[in-house]
């Protein structure tokens, strides 16, 4: 993303997400009496998910984070894994949250399991410019999905470990020429490239984080200003057909005195 010509909204997503939910026996806690008003969803357990990673893309200070944000928005921080739960648990918890905070990565797909109404947090490590990867950015703002997206990015390279001595697609880059290390190791920011095995890129991505307390909570409040409030109620099962693409006209005669167009 950002994508041309988006054939599809978040209301066929979420049928998607019903459908699959179903298939693995995970109801919604506001889904099992029908419709919910909004006092009782001001009543349920809100919590915020952190995705917690345990080889790569780490964030280095998590307990500290976690901290920090049950105080900031006095809730309970719940982490998840793919690597130590299977995909239903984990679906089972984000189906419920108000928030899901994670590193740049493929598992924020699972935001799509979040509830209408919840933010999407992406964070991403030095250098990487948020602006030039947004996936899960479009998948939030679809129309039909009603979530919030915020961004947070390290802009401090004092707060960052890199490996370079780790496999190429891990980040690693010490079997480049020396220029070109030193090129990537002076480079404050990664240039607009094609996905997925730009050298800078890989190398950038994998690289650890410290994340800046202050400066986190300040863009998150900043960016939760804009969110909008959603009356989060069934949703109705309407289907959308798909654009229409490359319509013809044919003409063809029938008869004498007949044609059909």
């Amino acid at each position: 993303g950002p994508k041309a010509n988006m054939l599809v909204s978040g209301n066929e997503i979420r049928q998607f997400v019903r459908v699959l939910m179903d298939k693995m026996n995970i109801t919604r806690v506001e889904e099992k009496d029908g419709e919910s008003s909004e006092d009782e969803i001001g009543k349920r357990d809100e919590y915020i998910v952190l995705f917690s990673r345990s080889t790569t893309r780490l964030i280095l200070n998590e307990a500290e984070l976690i901290m920090a944000l049950a105080q900031e928005f006095q809730m309970r921080v719940v982490t998840v894994s793919l690597e130590e739960q299977s995909f239903p648990s984990t679906v089972q918890v984000i189906s419920g949250a108000s928030m899901l905070i994670s590193m740049h990565g493929a598992q924020l797909i699972t935001s799509l399991f979040l509830p209408r109404g919840a933010v999407v947090v992406e964070l991403f490590p030095f250098a990487v410019n948020p602006e030039q990867y947004t996936p899960y950015k479009t998948l939030a703002t679809l129309p039909g999905m009603d979530l919030h997206y915020v961004s947070w990015r390290n802009t401090k390279e004092e707060n960052t470990i890199t490996h370079p001595d780790k496999p190429w697609d891990l980040g690693g880059i010490i079997h480049l020429e020396k220029e070109e290390q030193e090129r990537i190791l002076a480079s404050k920011d990664v240039p607009r490239h094609l996905c997925c095995r730009n050298r800078e890129w890989l190398f950038r991505i994998y690289q650890d984080t410290l994340v800046d307390i202050p400066s986190f909570l300040e863009v998150l409040k900043e960016g939760m200003k804009t969110k909008p409030s959603v009356r989060r109620s069934k949703p109705a099962s309407t289907v959308h057909p798909g654009r229409v693409r490359e319509p013809q006209c044919q003409t063809s005669v029938q008869t004498i005195n007949e044609a059909k167009l």
